[in-house]
């Protein structure tokens, strides 16, 4: 059963969101405003978790967080802030995944914005901060990404650990199947393209409705044709 989110858990997804951001001038003229919203996060381990990491970016130079931030994050596989990325590979399926979520923001009254795919982290958390139950359900979704990024960030003592530590703490245990499922992706890897089967533990989204209707539109081949298709 899926425990409900503590009250607390949208100001931390709106922290969490901020900090996993691009440490651009904007970002981090925010973390003034993270600080001042670090009170709203009632556990105490969570709060201190999110006030390492914001003390972290308000310690370095700009540009060195910048060159820090890509280091991580867009230079390596395992480190991908797009979260179906780690089920689906760059698939159909993952096309279908990021269709589906966009309409999980829709249905919701949030509309994605165009330039940035939904399944990205910071913007997931956005959504979970807006809109608590069905941002609750697409962390659901996107576990494996969660806790495959948040173990490869604990390998290497990463200073952005904190935040998926925090993150990952407010989902429910995780049962046998869900850890077989992660240790089988963290060994193999995003799954190839799979025409008309799924490997056990890799399906995608249950597509809308209307996705399922007969106006469905063609499979994405990738998840940037994905993003085009959608618009």
């Amino acid at each position: 059963m899926n425990r409900r989110p503590a009250p607390d858990t949208p100001a931390l997804h709106r922290i969490a969101a901020v900090l996993l951001r691009y440490p651009d001038p904007t970002v981090l003229a925010r973390l003034d405003d993270v600080t001042a919203a670090l009170p709203a996060v009632r556990d105490t381990a969570d709060r201190a978790r999110l006030a390492a990491v914001a003390a972290h970016l308000r310690a370095l130079p700009p540009d060195e967080a910048a060159e820090r931030y890509v280091a991580t994050f867009d230079h390596t596989r395992r480190h991908c802030l797009h979260l179906t990325y780690y089920r689906h590979g760059d698939t159909r399926a993952r096309g279908m995944a990021l269709l589906a979520l966009k309409h999980t923001y829709r249905q919701a009254g949030q509309e994605p914005p165009e330039d940035e795919l939904p399944d990205h982290l910071p913007l997931v958390l956005e959504f979970a901060a807006l809109a608590p139950e069905p941002g609750h359900r697409v962390l659901l979704q996107c576990r494996a990404g969660l806790e495959l990024l948040r173990t490869a960030l604990a390998e290497r003592s990463d200073p952005y650990t904190p935040v998926l530590d925090a993150v990952c703490g407010r989902l429910p245990r995780p049962g046998r199947r869900d850890r077989d499922t992660w240790r089988r992706l963290a060994a193999e890897g995003p799954p190839g393209e799979h025409v008309g089967a799924h490997p056990a533990g890799t399906e995608p989204f249950a597509p809308p409705e209307y996705l399922t209707s007969a106006h469905t539109p063609p499979p994405a081949a990738s998840a940037a044709s994905a993003n085009r298709e959608d618009r």
